[in-house]
């Protein structure tokens, strides 16, 4: 089952290997990454935020912008944040109750980030976006120019989904809003906005050392290191974790489709495994990497 994922297009082995060796090479040259933290790594198993976890990250995200590297955070965590606050005991499902969350949980997301990166003297800016920000040509271009800006100043963007405004057009059929949804989860507007602004590198940081062929808590579940076609099969293994977030691995195997139809470098790996940014940006064999299409 683990070949047939690995090599869905029956290449020969060697060749599997140069593409493997070629890929870590370009996830080290990467010099625009985008990086996804999910709501499993912002957040501890009782809905409080993962303080030391996220703070260690954000050091490993200094020690990867030392070496030259470009860094654009697009994070989870504003509803269930904001849920922790109010004293909610689960993930609200009513959609006004999930936009007042996110209002109130933005802010406390956003303090977690600019106190982290201030002890190293970084500057933060947040980003919310909506659908409308890639529909529209006018929105996009200032979009595109303002991250653009950012960067050149040494700013670290934190993206994340205006949820308090765009929830309610996420969530309604798409037959109601006329058109099939752009994003409706940060795994996918991760995939966007890394394509959009000419990125190299997605790494998606979830809970999870990356894809398996079925639950990894599962006795026959198998690790799968490296993706050279995303076909039916595998989008099959995808399971979700928990509810806390909107994304899951099916999420993930979708924004790395979004990649590597653009040429560029996805990974997934385990945001709670030490040190794991700079394990993956020095082309380590760790976490489960697509390959670019023009590689295959």
């Amino acid at each position: 089952m683990l070949l047939r994922a690995l090599r869905s297009r029956s290449v020969p082995m060697d060749t599997v290997g140069e593409f493997e060796i070629q890929t870590r090479k370009q996830v080290a040259n990467a010099h625009r990454i985008v990086i996804k933290l999910g709501t499993n790594v912002i957040m501890r198993d009782d809905g409080a935020a993962a303080v030391g976890l996220l703070y260690g990250l954000i050091e490993s995200v200094v020690n990867i912008r030392r070496d030259g590297k470009e860094i654009l955070l697009v994070s989870s965590g504003a509803i269930g944040l904001g849920a922790k606050h109010l004293g909610l005991r689960s993930s609200p499902a009513e959609l006004a109750l999930k936009q007042a969350c996110a209002a109130v949980g933005q802010s406390r997301l956003m303090s977690l980030y600019e106190e982290a990166f201030g002890h190293f003297d970084i500057t933060t800016a947040q980003v919310l976006l909506t659908e409308d920000d890639f529909l529209d040509a006018v929105r996009y271009s200032n979009l595109r120019s303002t991250l653009d800006t950012l960067l050149k100043l040494g700013v670290i963007p934190i993206v994340n989904e205006n949820d308090t405004v765009s929830t309610i057009e996420l969530d309604r059929p798409d037959h109601v809003s006329g058109s099939n949804r752009v994003f409706g989860d940060n795994d996918k507007l991760s995939a966007l906005v890394m394509t959009k602004v000419e990125a190299d590198l997605l790494i998606l940081l979830s809970d999870v050392d990356g894809l398996f062929t079925t639950h990894p808590t599962e006795e026959d579940a198998e690790f799968v290191g490296q993706v050279d076609s995303i076909t039916p099969e595998l989008v099959n293994y995808a399971k979700e974790t928990n509810g806390r977030g909107r994304g899951g691995m099916a999420t993930k195997i979708e924004a790395a489709r979004i990649v590597t139809e653009a040429g560029k470098v996805a990974v997934i790996a385990n945001g709670r495994t030490p040190a794991i940014l700079e394990s993956v940006c020095s082309g380590e064999d760790v976490g489960t990497v697509f390959l670019p299409k023009v590689q295959r």
